[in-house]
């Protein structure tokens, strides 16, 4: 299932970049804003939504979806461990001596306050 979000996810990125570099800037329209033809349309003087400014929201919606999609299964993941097996070297030599030490407890140190006068 992640691999085919990812690949997925990659496709996407791939298009949004697409889209985006397809389109016109906005300095192309820079004479509707001196009184140019354009500028008396229905929609002002962008124009109305064109294909491509649709595409984009599409795109950048999926791409947003396969994020959140991907981050929430990789903060999710359950799986066994490489590591499950190995001991620390420590409990490895308590072993073989045959007797294990209790864990012995201590109280956290006081730090001195540094509202007090000495």
């Amino acid at each position: 299932m992640s691999i085919l979000l990812i690949i997925l996810h990659v496709i996407v990125c791939i298009a949004i970049i697409m889209i985006v570099l397809l389109q016109t800037g906005k300095g192309a329209d820079i004479g509707a804003a001196f009184g140019g033809g354009s500028s008396q349309t229905l929609f002002g003087s962008t124009g109305a939504s064109t294909f491509l400014s649709k595409a984009t929201t599409i795109i950048a919606v999926i791409f947003m979806i396969t994020s959140l999609s991907l981050a929430y299964m990789s903060g999710h993941k359950r799986g066994s461990s490489v590591m499950k097996d190995v001991k620390a070297p420590i409990e490895q030599k308590a072993e073989q001596k045959g007797d294990v030490a209790p864990v012995q407890e201590t109280a956290p140190a006081k730090l001195p306050d540094a509202t007090e006068k000495k």
